[in-house]
């Protein structure tokens, strides 16, 4: 029997400062939850939905992240049966939260981590298919890929801008994932320890071009859907989350790929000044350069501007290599770090039963 972590997000809404919750379910299995204000009653019914046990696992526990909530969604949770909760003193959005479970999570054991909505918007019947995966040695990160045409409460434009960014995180990312918002997924243990995010949106675009850069063996399985309980709280219109999402997969694949973006800004400039120039020798080679000057000096603009792009490219690669070094010390550091504070908490759990036992006595 294998110990897991379950962690499930909740609603995250970066830009509300006054409730937010993310619920984790550590399921020596894990599930991270978020939950917003007036949202006890949500995120008890998603709390219900959950298992309580799964095949091939041994011990499920639950997480919370409390990302500044001010209402009552912490002791809710508390009363369920939670079993460790996370705290922020002040919103710090979804993302740093994602990352705030992930450290709990391994911080308490998990072998994997399961993350879904609070909203309850995913099945949760479909955990044990999100999983078997991971437990199988087939992968170590897997996305619950939602039926988004037969998705009832998806507009016609969400359900064609969903297709449309996962088109384009497939492409970024050399991966074949068709739901990549889709928050329901699930991390091996050794896969968690090499996530990093760093934008402050959202952690679901990022993790899969990290994902899929790094060699990592990512799939995805069909999942069903619940009805809507209440609207997504993660942005305020459709054009500002594509705006970000954009941003954010650029970004990303920036990260992963310097040299080769940097290349595809060079060479617009750099084939337009050689252009020009050609023209420019055009018309010497025909005895008419007079009255043309402007067109040299504007072609070696464009190459120079080119030149430098792709010169900056070549820096960014460098910086690149050293991240990559920098990120497996960063793995190594943390699996020792996580292994030492997971059995120093075991040793102080079988303390604390010793001692129990001789008072019984």
């Amino acid at each position: 029997m294998e110990k897991t972590v379950a962690l499930t997000s909740l609603g995250c809404d970066k830009n509300r400062v006054d409730s937010e919750v993310m619920l984790g379910l550590l399921a020596k299995d894990g599930f991270r939850l978020v939950a917003e204000e007036a949202e006890a009653e949500t995120l008890e019914i998603a709390l219900n939905d959950l298992p309580k046990t799964l095949q091939g696992i041994e011990e499920i526990e639950y997480l919370i992240i409390n990302d500044g909530s001010r209402d009552n969604t912490v002791e809710v949770a508390r009363r369920w049966g939670v079993h460790h909760v996370v705290s922020f003193k002040q919103n710090k959005g979804l993302a740093k939260g994602f990352m705030a479970g992930l450290d709990g999570c391994l911080r308490n054991g998990a072998d994997i981590i399961v993350n879904t909505d609070a909203d309850n918007q995913y099945c949760a019947e479909d955990i044990q298919k999100l999983i078997q995966p991971i437990l199988d040695g087939r992968a170590d990160m897997v996305i619950g890929a939602r039926p988004i045409d037969q998705t009832a409460h998806f507009s016609l434009l969400k359900k064609k801008l969903q297709h449309f960014g996962s088109w384009v995180v497939r492409r970024a990312s050399n991966t074949d994932i068709p739901d990549a918002p889709s928050g329901f997924r699930a991390f091996s243990r050794d896969a968690a320890m090499r996530i990093n995010v760093v934008n402050d949106y959202t952690y679901t675009l990022e993790t899969i071009v990290q994902a899929g850069r790094e060699k990592m063996a990512v799939t995805s399985v069909p999942v069903r859907t619940n009805a809507e309980l209440r609207p997504s709280r993660l942005f305020n219109s459709i054009w500002g989350y594509v705006k970000k999402s954009m941003l954010t997969i650029l970004r990303a694949y920036m990260m992963y790929k310097p040299l080769k973006t940097f290349t595809y800004f060079a060479v617009p400039p750099i084939v337009a000044g050689l252009m020009i120039g050609f023209r420019f020798l055009f018309f010497i080679a025909r005895g008419r350069s007079g009255g043309h000057v402007q067109s040299l000096i504007l072609a070696c603009t464009l190459i120079i501007i080119g030149f430098l792009t792709f010169m900056i490219g070549l820096v960014a690669d460098v910086i690149a290599a050293n991240r990559k070094l920098l990120q497996d010390i960063q793995y190594h550091a943390r699996r020792a770090e996580y292994d030492a504070v997971y059995r120093q908490i075991q040793k102080e759990k079988a303390d604390s039963q010793a001692g129990t036992k001789e008072n019984n006595c």
